[in-house]
């Protein structure tokens, strides 16, 4: 049978997220902009003057690049001050970091304050965000440091105390405590994780509890919130999730506007609490308005009559207190019917270690979409959705507590694009994004164009939509399955993140467990029974540069499975025709070869593996052969890249050939 790339190459873009203590991982997180705090700090110390960070600078383009850029006016009678020059005695955190400690500045950065308030409620999480060793006191030289999660790795970001203010005040977030600093130095790092204050302005809630926590999160519309939504917060809330919720305007121009309850429309929301009276049985959730003021004044609102019926030991159960601090209770009815969007942060496995909290498992997948290549764009596109990254998923143990005595599987999938928040001042925008699954049966190939054509999908994100990250939850039979991740529009290139969270482990932990043994065990393994030192430098390039298309410079765990399985073929056809076990065979044999590996080439081609491989003894070792069919494997994967209709023909513009630079020089 004629070879057909698997296309695999472009897809499976995973790096192996298992690293406890590895570069990465909350116990060693990376340098951001290579800024190492201890080092800095005692460099600091020792010359006894004040950090300014040059990759922060406090400048206006630190500021922002438009409405908080040169020409604005808003940024005229900005002065950047240290804390000691604002206030007396300045503190980090005073008496705790709580909720009340955010309050909203000039920056349409809610949906950044709703979560670090969610964020408060755990100290584990918050103090993993906001190390507690900073002081403007001990050891202090001007420079503190703050840990985010970013696209699968942790990493810590340093900064200068210096915040922007306007007649001695804080422009942006500050604490209702004066002299209280934490929550404006986390607002100032996070801005400088994404180039600046104004890359922060509109977002979701979501995206920095995710950015705080490593977690995956869901969003529920209210009109269309499934039956079990109370129960699904609650679980959350054992889990450790964090929660958040808003109120859609539909005219702009009303956004973050108070309604006669109380409630502000176009905000963002964090969700405290969820309980249910036991007496009345009424449900009820707590929520918080970041303004650290403006509250609910219907029914259970902290001075209403509904307070009265609960006793002294009720209220204090569910820290009932009347003060306009921004946080009350309201009925879950009545959050549904004021809400129209809530969104949970589910978390990772590393992000809790109570062993009280019943926590999912994850699965990391890191890819592309390239153009020629992977970038197939939505279903609606049939002849290029085949090409689309792909990625297996078996679900075969079910869950514990199956609603209507089905047998199913839970579980969440994200699809998260990476830096447009960033690139925004370059003028990038969000891709429309999207996901289907597909039920598959046993193939380890990747699913070509005929499979789509004639099986429907099992399930798939609700929509395509231009946000950072795509997530639904699913609940579907055991079995096994392919995720197709894609834009709505082919050819679109981009970096994107794959998540899977579940219940239950699937069954390819166990696969992975047993490549990631082979992985770490690589040392010559493949050739122990032929006569071989191993593979030389030139054939290891050869390798990477097929596999490695993230353009790291290494394999990772997916990428070497593959490339592990195709020489393992290859081998078991050398071997046939090695007729002494010497090492070695005919190049008159290497014909028959090249065509049982898949290849159909004509005479030409022959003579050209002939005079480059060969030896003076006209033999071709291991080496060489697995170096020729690499090289194969990328010829004939590149030429199926632009083959679109199949007709064994193809016409390149120099600007496509210039886009497969690459590709060309693999095969040189």
């Amino acid at each position: 049978m004629p070879y057909t790339p698997s296309g695999f190459f472009c897809d499976r873009l995973i790096r192996e997220r298992e690293r406890r203590d590895g570069e990465g991982s909350l116990n060693k997180p990376i340098r951001f902009n290579g800024q190492d705090y201890n080092t800095l700090r005692q460099e600091f110390l020792q010359t006894k003057t004040l950090f300014e960070d040059e990759a922060f600078p406090a400048t206006v383009e630190s500021l922002g690049f438009k409405e908080l850029g040169h020409k604005s006016n808003k940024v005229k009678n900005i002065i950047w001050k240290r804390p000691k020059e604002i206030c007396e005695n300045p503190q980090f955190i005073v008496g705790g970091a709580s909720r009340t400690d955010i309050c909203q500045g000039e920056l349409g950065d809610c949906w950044l304050l709703a979560a670090i308030a969610c964020l408060t409620l755990n100290e584990k999480l918050l103090y993993r965000v906001v190390p507690q060793e900073q002081s403007f006191s001990e050891n202090y030289s001007g420079i503190f440091h703050f840990q985010f999660w970013r696209y699968g790795d942790w990493v810590d970001v340093v900064i200068d105390d210096r915040v922007p203010t306007f007649n001695n005040q804080l422009v942006f977030t500050k604490s209702a405590e004066r002299n209280e600093f934490w929550s404006a130095l986390l607002e100032k790092a996070y801005a400088k994780l994404h180039g600046s204050y104004e890359a922060l302005k509109g977002g979701n809630t979501t995206e920095a509890m995710e950015d705080f926590t490593g977690g995956v999160t869901e969003f529920y519309e209210m009109k269309e919130a499934p039956k079990e939504l109370y129960k699904i917060m609650k679980k959350a809330l054992e889990r450790g999730s964090l929660m958040g919720c808003s109120i859609d305007s539909l005219v702009p121009a009303r956004f973050e506007t108070r309604t006669v309850t109380g409630l502000v429309k176009g905000h963002a929301y964090s969700v405290t609490a969820v309980d249910e009276h036991k007496d009345s049985k009424v449900r009820l959730v707590r929520l918080r308005n970041p303004w650290g003021q403006v509250e609910w004044n219907g029914p259970w609102s902290d001075n209403s009559k509904e307070w009265a019926t609960l006793s002294k030991a009720e209220k204090e159960k569910l820290q009932h207190q009347s003060a306009e601090d921004g946080e009350f209770w309201m009925s879950f009815e009545d959050f549904k019917k004021n809400y129209t969007k809530i969104e949970i942060c589910n978390l990772t496995p590393d992000a809790l270690e109570d062993d009280k909290i019943h926590k999912w498992t994850v699965s990391v997948n890191e890819g592309r979409w390239v153009r020629g290549c992977s970038a197939g764009g939505c279903r609606n596109y049939p002849d290029t959705f085949w090409t689309n990254p792909q990625y297996r998923l078996r679900l075969l143990e079910e869950d514990d507590d199956p609603d209507d005595n089905e047998v199913v599987c839970t579980f969440v999938v994200s699809l998260m694009q990476k830096n447009k928040r960033k690139e925004r001042k370059m003028g990038a925008n969000l891709f429309t994004i999207g996901f289907a699954i597909y039920e598959m049966h046993g193939n380890k190939q990747h699913m070509q164009k005929d499979f789509f054509l004639f099986n429907s999908s099992k399930a798939r994100s609700k929509s395509y939509i231009n946000l950072r990250e795509v997530t639904q939850r699913f609940r579907l039979s055991p079995g096994e399955y392919v995720i197709v991740p894609s834009t709505y529009e082919p050819h679109q290139e981009g970096e994107f993140i794959l998540r899977v969270f579940s219940e239950k482990k699937n069954t390819s932990d166990e696969e992975d467990q047993q490549f990631r043994t082979i992985f770490q065990e690589i040392a010559g393994d493949v050739n122990k029974d032929l006569s071989t030192e191993g593979f030389s430098l030139e054939s290891c390039r050869s390798m990477i540069a097929l596999m490695d298309m993230d353009g790291t410079g290494r394999l990772n765990l997916q990428e070497f499975r593959h490339l592990w399985n195709k020489i393992k073929q290859w081998q078991g056809i050398f071997k046939h025709y090695s007729a002494d076990q010497s090492g070695g065979i005919s190049s008159y044999e290497m014909r028959n070869a090249v065509n049982d590996a898949g290849f159909r080439l004509n005479n030409q081609l022959y003579d050209v593996i002939t005079m480059r491989y060969a030896n003076e003894d006209m033999n071709i070792d291991f080496d060489s052969f697995i170096s020729c069919l690499v090289r194969l494997e990328a010829m004939f994967r590149a030429f199926q890249a632009f083959d679109q209709d199949g007709d064994g023909s193809i016409r390149l513009s120099v600007l496509e050939v210039r886009s497969r630079h690459r590709v060309c020089m693999l095969l040189t």
